[in-house]
């Protein structure tokens, strides 16, 4: 006796052929590329290669150029006391009136200053800025390089909605890797707990590909950097 399959059962049915035959269809041409395609043909990238552009016209001005074009912003100074003036007219542009920093250095240079900063922790969450150290910057990608070392710690590194990074250009290296070395050679078996290279303001693009700032960290991030070669106290 032939069971007829109701219309709802051979519809399943056929949704499920066309699947296995979809996926037949895949499978078969992944084999087939395995066995055209030589090894070594998708990556041909030798020791030898030059990954990175070169630095031009200078360190300062390629990571000056690098950082903006990520939507960071850099300000040069030639001293110390430049730097910090440019530091209350941040602030005061924003109307900000408190700054947080940790760091016992840079709040004797605040104190100095007159610029208004705690580092209370009560004041933490409710913060506007905050001003850190770093360890090096990176020219050819507009990249800084901080870890918990310091005393600003790693709250710090992502929580503040505008992050200013205070250093000097005796703190600038070329490349990721002579910034990884420097640091290899600074700790040596003691290395922080924690390393990130921060590389603009925090952003994402994932909802229709509209990019967002400030979506998983600071909205803005601000190197002031200072060619006054005593500026390496503030470093990490």
């Amino acid at each position: 006796m032939e069971v007829k399959k109701k219309p709802a059962q051979q519809t399943q049915t056929r949704k499920r052929m066309n699947n296995n035959s979809s996926r037949d269809k895949i499978l078969k041409r992944i084999s087939e590329a395995k066995q055209t395609r030589e090894f070594g043909s998708v990556f041909s990238v030798s020791p030898d290669d030059e990954i990175y552009k070169p630095i031009e016209p200078n360190a300062v001005t390629c990571f000056k150029t690098e950082l903006e074009a990520v939507n960071g912003q850099c300000e040069l100074s030639e001293t110390q006391d430049e730097l910090f003036v440019q530091l209350k007219k941040i602030l005061n542009d924003r109307n900000i009136d408190t700054i947080f920093c940790r760091d016992r250095q840079i709040g004797t240079h605040l104190t100095k200053h007159r610029i208004a900063f705690t580092g209370c922790q009560d004041d933490f969450e409710t913060m506007s800025a905050a001003v850190t150290p770093c360890e090096f910057l990176i020219a050819r990608t507009g990249s800084v390089v901080v870890s918990s070392a310091g005393e600003s710690g790693r709250q710090l590194l992502s929580y503040p909605p505008v992050h200013i990074v205070l250093a000097g250009t005796n703190q600038l290296v070329a490349y990721p890797a002579d910034g990884y070395d420097a640091l290899q050679k600074k700790y040596a078996e003691h290395l922080p707990s924690q390393i990130t290279t921060i590389t603009g303001p925090s952003r994402t693009s994932d909802i229709e590909k509209t990019l967002v700032l400030g979506a998983h960290g600071p909205k803005e991030f601000i190197v002031l950097l200072c060619n006054d070669k005593s500026f390496n106290n503030f470093a990490l």
